[in-house]
């Protein structure tokens, strides 16, 4: 028997091609391109709120995502691990476990659920003790808080249910997701502290953290010369008159 040769090869193509748009949401990526170590612990001493500045008070996540356990380290910096999930579905999160390491920060997204926990004391213990990742940040709600409010490792969530997830599916690992209405993507670099949650692009890491040291340097001062009684008001003033305010000395008359 004889083959027409090129129509084989096209043909083996197109069967890769069409699985390839099958497996959309159900995929793990094993790899991500991944910030230096410098840069990581660059921003560990950088707040949150002075790398929203110099990112043109931008890349915070919604404030539903709020710190619910007591780390000792006020500020947490580490690398995305993405995950994708459906509302209340966590079986992409187990797979995601097993490739957490240090300085991985698992990010979950959650397609706008918010009635089913998607992690637990065991998954969390697992997180810190068996693969000593950096923290999680979840956008749905987490159980077992009793224990896990108390523990020396960050966790973000939007707040707490005893009613668990599902475990069926679809769900993807280091693709794209969106968690606390932005964008993030595996590898990008997730500043967290008390305040909430940062997302630093990968590829923009090394300027933002230039000029939030920078700013820091700038913001530190301003705080030691308020705690002193002193205040720079002059761009306020300014301010008001660019922005057509008018001052008038008076009561308000009804």
């Amino acid at each position: 028997m004889y083959y027409n040769l090129r129509v084989f090869k096209y043909a083996n193509l197109w069967k890769g091609f069409a699985k390839m748009i099958t497996s959309v949401g159900k995929r793990i990526f094993l790899k991500r391109k991944r910030p230096s170590k410098e840069v990581l612990d660059g921003f560990r001493g950088i707040p949150a709120s002075n790398v929203s500045d110099v990112m043109n008070r931008s890349g915070a996540m919604h404030p539903r995502i709020h710190l619910v356990s007591t780390p000792t380290q006020t500020i947490l910096s580490g690398v995305a691990l993405t995950v994708k999930c459906p509302a209340g579905d966590n079986l992409a999160i187990h797979a995601a476990l097993h490739m957490c390491g240090e300085d991985d920060v698992l990010v979950i997204s959650n397609d706008g659920g918010d009635n089913k926990a998607l992690v637990g004391e065991v998954m969390v213990a697992y997180l810190k003790y068996g693969r000593r990742a950096a923290g999680i940040v979840i956008d749905g709600p987490i159980r077992d808080i009793h224990e896990i409010r108390t523990w020396d490792f960050p966790v973000y969530c939007t707040g707490t249910t005893p009613c668990g997830p599902y475990k069926e599916g679809p769900g993807e690992v280091n693709v794209p997701i969106c968690c606390g209405g932005l964008n993030v993507n595996p590898g990008d670099v997730i500043l967290a502290d008390p305040d909430g949650v940062i997302v630093i692009p990968r590829n923009d890491a090394d300027v933002i953290l230039k000029a939030a040291k920078d700013f820091q340097k700038a913001d530190e001062k301003k705080a030691r010369d308020a705690k002193k009684g002193i205040l720079a008001s002059e761009w306020i003033d300014k301010a008001l008159v660019e922005k057509g305010f008018i001052i008038i000395d008076d009561v308000y008359h009804q």
